[in-house]
């Protein structure tokens, strides 16, 4: 039986593209848009303004994009930078049962390809279904043990899925895409302790830059194990206690876990998302103050207080790994923006207030996408709300309208309504594109 790298290599290079269904299309389109205003979003973050700079003097010849800038870098650096910038905010979309945020490394290297050796919008699609589709797969193999040791999913995955969808593009053969994959293997590196840190956002544009270069490196001969997943001594034993390579591989071609991928309403880890759902509607629902709180009480899945336990974050990254921080700016503004995820809005006096009022009780069987949610007010009354789905999640999808209004909101911190609005149409017509590129240049400033 053939090896899971080869498998996957094989897949990845010989699918035929017209067997790819419409509704996978549209995800990966779906994914773009989402992607694209999410960098737009993170463009001016000072994450991203200190990486341009030190990566400054090193900067070769300028062949593509700076999300959201007037710079040009090389394909590389654009990698970096953009996969930096998409991620920066914890806004960009997500894989729920793997907890990978798939689009950073894919279309960061993509994008940055595209630019440099162009290719068609067509292909451009179909090459974000490969790098979405393998990084999932992959992820499926090795979580949740891979998660639960520390490894930052998004970060050692990430690669995989890079070198995918740049695979694809430049139409490796399937020996040169599995030695693309063993690259992209033998660079994987990603950790969960730097959350609330500038290198959480880092994780994907690393990935980005090493499957970009894995698939380059591999088209010019540079080999690779060719077995650099599953062997003993490969990505997923050294990286993970358990492993399960049938998930990499069983449906191949008929199972599509690109459908699987979801988008966020707010800018924070996941797993808090039902715990402001139900916040807000509390909030909006009932005559009520912050001022008015007495307590907060929240019953909630394990991963909140694993992912989100910071009970006083000193910084807006820090707060985007607090469900309490999450929970009393929800109910202090009774609405949830990537605003609230700033330095200046964690030091809020009303809202570090709020904080404390905060109680988290992990119950067994509640799913990570629902909260129970329970405000006792200090004239007596208690306001409780059940969410049972968090908006975004798999059974309360974001829908385009939705999803554009996001862009839309993102996009106008770096341009005008107009060109953001430009920029959009571009991304929505991606499949007609004769050049694919062009999705960098209406990116940029």
């Amino acid at each position: 039986m053939m090896q899971t790298t080869a498998q996957l290599a094989e897949f990845i290079t010989g699918f035929d593209s017209a067997a790819i269904p419409q509704d996978v299309r549209e995800v990966a389109q779906r994914s773009l848009v989402n992607w694209a205003g999410c960098a737009l979003g993170g463009a001016k973050h000072p994450a991203v303004d200190i990486a341009l700079e030190a990566m400054r003097p090193f900067i070769g010849a300028p062949h593509a994009t700076v999300i959201g800038r007037s710079d040009r870098v090389d394909a590389l650096n654009a990698a970096l930078l953009n996969g930096i910038s998409s991620h920066v905010l914890d806004f960009d979309d997500t894989h729920l049962a793997t907890l990978v945020h798939p689009s950073g490394p894919v279309l960061a290297a993509l994008l940055a390809l595209a630019e440099h050796h162009p290719i068609d919008g067509k292909t451009f699609v179909e090459a974000i279904v490969m790098g979405i589709e393998v990084e999932c797969r992959i992820a499926l193999g090795v979580c949740p043990a891979h998660y639960d040791i520390g490894w930052h999913v998004t970060g050692t995955v990430g690669g995989f899925g890079a070198a995918a969808a740049v695979g694809r593009a430049l139409r490796l053969d399937a020996r040169q895409m599995a030695w693309a994959l063993g690259i992209a293997a033998t660079q994987a590196a990603g950790l969960r302790e730097v959350f609330g840190t500038m290198c959480k956002g880092l994780h994907p544009g690393r990935a980005a830059q090493s499957g970009l270069s894995a698939a380059l490196m591999a088209r010019a001969g540079f080999t690779s194990s060719l077995r650099a997943i599953e062997a003993p001594r490969g990505f997923a034993h050294v990286l993970s206690t358990e492993q399960d390579f049938d998930r990499m591989t069983d449906g191949l071609g008929t199972v599509w876990h690109t459908r699987e991928n979801s988008f966020k309403p707010y800018a924070c880890g996941l797993v808090v998302h039902p715990v402001i759902d139900g916040c807000v509607t509390l909030r909006n629902s009932h005559a009520f103050e912050s001022g008015d709180v007495d307590v907060i009480a929240l019953r909630v899945h394990p991963l909140v207080k694993e992912l989100t336990g910071k009970p006083a974050p000193t910084t807006g990254l820090e707060g985007k790994f607090s469900v309490n921080h999450s929970a009393a700016i929800a109910l202090h503004e009774g609405r949830s923006t990537s605003s609230h995820y700033t330095d200046a809005a964690v030091r809020i006096p009303a809202v570090a207030a709020l904080r404390d009022r905060v109680t988290v009780e992990i119950v067994p069987g509640v799913r990570v996408d629902e909260a129970y949610v329970s405000v006792r007010l200090k004239d007596g009354r208690l306001l409780e709300h059940h969410v049972e789905h968090a908006l975004g999640s798999i059974r309360r999808p974001m829908n385009d309208a939705q999803i554009d209004e996001k862009f839309m909101d993102l996009a106008q911190v770096v341009m005008t309504r107009d060109q953001a609005a430009g920029a959009l149409q571009t991304c929505r017509r991606i499949e007609s594109l004769a050049n694919a590129g062009e999705i960098g240049q209406a990116l940029a400033l």
